[in-house]
C-alpha cells in the first residue's frame, strides 16, 4: 500500500489511528487477567489459575481449533463466574441494558427514578431504530442476505487462528516509511485491554529506537482529566481515553475529538487544565 501510493498518489495519508487493537494475540489477551483482578472483578485465587493453569490466549485458541480442554473449561468457568453475565467487557464500569443480558424490556418500578446520564441501552435502541423500514428508506439503505441489520452479524465469517498473526510489525513498517501512528485505548475495556497495548508500543519504541519526546503524563479534555499519553519521537504515540469502552469514540465522543484533533494536527494532547476552550485550535 505505501509503496503504491508512492508512485500513484492515491491518497493523502497524515497517519494510522489504531483503537484497542489487537497488536499480538498472546501478550493482549494474556492481559485481561490483570485487568479483571486489578478491577475486583476476579479473586486473587482466580488470578493465579487465569495466570498459570490456563491463560486467555491459550484459552482462545483452544476455542479456535474446537478442543477446550478440561483444565481450560474449568478455568473459563470459574472467572465467567466471578465476572458475572450483568459486567460489560467493553466497558467494565458501565451498567449493562438489561433488557440485552435477559433478552426481554427493561422494567422500572413506579417509585424508581433514573438518575443515569449515559443511556445504556442506546445500542439496542440504535438497532431498533435502524431497522425501521423508514429509516432505511430515508437513508437508501438496502438489506440484502439478511433480514435485520444489527451491529455484528454472523454474515462475514472472521478466521479466529488469523489472530494470531502479530500486526504490530506493520505499524513499524509504517513508522520507518515516516507514517506516524497512534495507539489509543479506552481504558474501562478488559477485551483488549490498555496494559497490552502499553506494553506492545513502548517495545516497538524500544526495537526502533526511538525515545521518548513526551514521558507518560496525563492529558486534559478541558477541565477534567481526558486520559494519560505518551510520544516517541513525534511518529509513535500512544494514548489512554478515561471512562472509554472499547469503542472509546462511542463511550467518550468529547475526549476522542481531542485525542483525534491533536493527532491530525501533529500537536501534543493538551497538558493543562483549561478553562477557555475544550478543543485545539482549528486550521
Amino acid at each position: 500500500m505505501i509503496q503504491l501510493n508512492k508512485k500513484q498518489k492515491l491518497f493523502n495519508l497524515k497517519g494510522i489511528a489504531l483503537g484497542n487493537p489487537v497488536l499480538e494475540f498472546a501478550t493482549d489477551f494474556n492481559s485481561r487477567a490483570e485487568f479483571f483482578w486489578s478491577h475486583g472483578l476476579i479473586s486473587d485465587s482466580t488470578y493465579r489459575m487465569f495466570t498459570s493453569v490456563c491463560n486467555y490466549s491459550r484459552y482462545v485458541s483452544e476455542y479456535a481449533r474446537g478442543s477446550i480442554s478440561p483444565l481450560c473449561s474449568k478455568v473459563m468457568a470459574q472467572v465467567t463466574r466471578e465476572t458475572s453475565k450483568f459486567v460489560d467487557n467493553y466497558d467494565v464500569t458501565l451498567d449493562v441494558c438489561i433488557s440485552s443480558v435477559l433478552s426481554q424490556s427493561k422494567r422500572l418500578s413506579p417509585q424508581h427514578v433514573s438518575t443515569e446520564t449515559i443511556d445504556v441501552c442506546i445500542e439496542d435502541e440504535t438497532v431498533k431504530y435502524l431497522n425501521r423500514v423508514d429509516v432505511q428508506r430515508a437513508l437508501h439503505a438496502r438489506l440484502v442476505g439478511v433480514r435485520r441489520w444489527f451491529v455484528c452479524s454472523n454474515v462475514l465469517d472472521y478466521e479466529l487462528l488469523d489472530m494470531e498473526i502479530p500486526t504490530i510489525t506493520i505499524l513499524g513498517k509504517l513508522i520507518r516509511a515516516g507514517i506516524p501512528v497512534l495507539v489509543y485505548s479506552g481504558d474501562q475495556d478488559s477485551v483488549i485491554p490498555l496494559t497490552g497495548s502499553r506494553t506492545l508500543v513502548h517495545g516497538l519504541a524500544k526495537e526502533l529506537g526511538l525515545n521518548a519526546t513526551i514521558p507518560y503524563r496525563v492529558w486534559f479534555e478541558g477541565q477534567q482529566v481526558g486520559g494519560w499519553t505518551q510520544v516517541y519521537e513525534n511518529i509513535l504515540s500512544f494514548a489512554t481515553v478515561r471512562g472509554a469502552s472499547h469503542e472509546a469514540p462511542f463511550s467518550q465522543p468529547e475526549r476522542s475529538l481531542v485525542l483525534f484533533r491533536a493527532f491530525l494536527h501533529a500537536q501534543p494532547l493538551p497538558e493543562a487544565f483549561s478553562t477557555n476552550s475544550k478543543l485545539p485550535p482549528r486550521y
